[in-house]
């Protein structure tokens, strides 16, 4: 029995995650829940696995649930409720899908309690990818990857050596304006960027697709995870987000992970490694689907892309700071504040009065990201 504290339990990831849990009851329990204010979700969630611990993100609506809720379980909040759900002591495996950068403290703090990490949290590493694997190789604990772009490299690249590896190949579906001009673009609304053509995903990541950033983040994580420089990390566009990542290696073989767009599998498959288990999930059918699509990514269309190739290179606290930026950058936008075009302005302008730390501390990457989201603020000037 793999016991499990789940950190994001009410979003997308979290829910997906329960599901597989429900689908492998004698495999997996439930310890600890961890979510930010979805109070109804959360009452459902403890009634079904009586957990041992939950988290919510404010007092107001841990007492919410506490009303609601019986048994035994403890109801907490804030940071540290969050962290004691990462660290709780039955707990073994950690899945990381707190959305932004409030995962990264809980994430490290997973790390040095000795609990397998399940990350579907790009930004822990885009923030503090060189801190977190050097405590990870301390600890001695496994980052299992459920992005299902690293989940698909990390499956190709079992049995495998890294110094093969030619190059990794993320996949990018494009998302909502794969297609649309930078004059169409300009004038895009906050309901059009959230209607992704292929993934059902909330919406800061919907955002992050369509102006290509949440691609740009990837490269970063997949920089950490596997250890490989930049210059060996391409992406390519595949509207139909079938092939969802590509190794090749130096004889020239490609390595592929296909499947239709279900992010229970990557889930699972963090879950149970080495094993495989048995999902319920459709399966793909080539012959009908008849024909898949490739092409290069357009950097002059979606600079957010070439910023975080750039960011990445760069490190220090700049890729820290790009993250940020974007996640203020599409707050405002999400709110009605901004264009979508002025998502790309903020952070660029942000980068721009940044001045890099190259060899950060915690401190200053947190006081890298607090800075960050003042300036992201200030950027009156793009207000609609």
């Amino acid at each position: 029995m793999k016991r499990i504290s789940l950190l994001g339990s009410t979003g997308s990831i979290g829910q997906n995650t329960l599901e597989v849990v429900r689908q492998h009851r004698e495999r997996f329990e439930i310890v600890g829940l961890a979510a930010g204010s979805n109070v109804d979700e959360m009452i459902r969630q403890v009634e079904e696995f009586q957990p041992k611990i939950v988290s919510m993100a404010t007092k107001e609506a841990a007492d919410q649930v506490r009303q609601s809720v019986s048994g035994s379980t403890r109801i907490t909040y804030g940071n540290e409720g969050l962290e004691e759900v990462a660290t709780h002591v039955d707990a073994v495996f950690v899945v990381s899908a707190i959305v932004g950068s409030r995962g990264l403290p809980a994430t490290l703090a997973a790390i040095r309690a000795g609990k397998t990490i399940g990350l579907a949290n790009k930004e822990t590493l885009v923030m503090g990818g060189s801190i977190v694997m050097k405590e990870a190789e301390r600890a001695g604990v496994d980052i299992l990857p459920i992005d299902s772009e690293h989940s698909a490299i990390f499956q190709c690249l079992q049995g495998e050596r890294l110094d093969s590896v030619k190059r990794l190949i993320l996949t990018a579906s494009g998302g909502a304006f794969r297609d649309w001009t930078r004059e169409q673009l300009a004038k895009a609304t906050r309901e059009e960027a959230l209607n992704h053509p292929n993934w059902s995903m909330g919406e800061k990541i919907t955002i992050d697709s369509a102006t290509m950033m949440n691609k740009g983040l990837e490269v970063i994580e997949a920089h950490w995870l596997f250890g490989l420089p930049y210059d060996q990390i391409d992406v390519v566009i595949h509207p139909e987000s079938i092939v969802h990542s590509l190794v090749e290696y130096h004889d020239g073989a490609l390595l592929a992970e296909l499947g239709t767009p279900d992010m229970k599998v990557p889930i699972q498959y963090a879950l149970s490694w080495p094993e495989r288990l048995p999902l319920s999930t459709p399966s793909l059918d080539l012959a009908m689907l008849g024909s898949l699509h490739f092409r290069p990514p357009d950097f002059e269309r979606f600079p957010c892309l070439k910023m975080a190739y750039e960011a990445g290179r760069t490190g220090g606290t700049t890729p820290t700071v790009l993250n940020a930026a974007n996640e203020e950058a599409v707050a405002r936008f999400l709110a009605g504040g901004v264009s979508f075009l002025a998502i790309e302005e903020i952070i660029a302008e942000v980068l721009s009065r940044h001045t890099n730390h190259p060899d950060p501390s915690l401190e200053d990457l947190y006081e890298a990201d607090r800075w960050a989201r003042e300036m992201a603020k200030q950027c009156r000037i793009y207000a609609v």
